[in-house]
């Protein structure tokens, strides 16, 4: 009765994916000034690299948590 639904493999999925959305979100940081343009907000890392990194991130968390080991003893 006091088994806890998730075992050691959910925690270890999501852990990375915690580090996956971090890391993600670390690529799309833009610059530190809002005073000047930066052309460099339109790069690949940040348009395109960073959110497909967030978006598998938060699509393993799901898996994460919904994942069940096949020998349940």
């Amino acid at each position: 009765m006091n088994q806890f639904p998730l075992k050691k493999m959910n925690f270890i999925l999501m852990g990375i994916a915690v580090l996956l959305i971090i890391l993600g979100f670390v690529l799309m940081h833009g610059s530190t000034t809002t005073l000047e343009f930066n052309p460099n907000i339109f790069s690949f890392r940040r348009i395109t690299l960073a959110p497909i990194i967030c978006m598998i991130g938060f699509v393993l968390m799901v898996v994460a948590i919904l994942w069940k080991p096949k020998n349940d003893k």
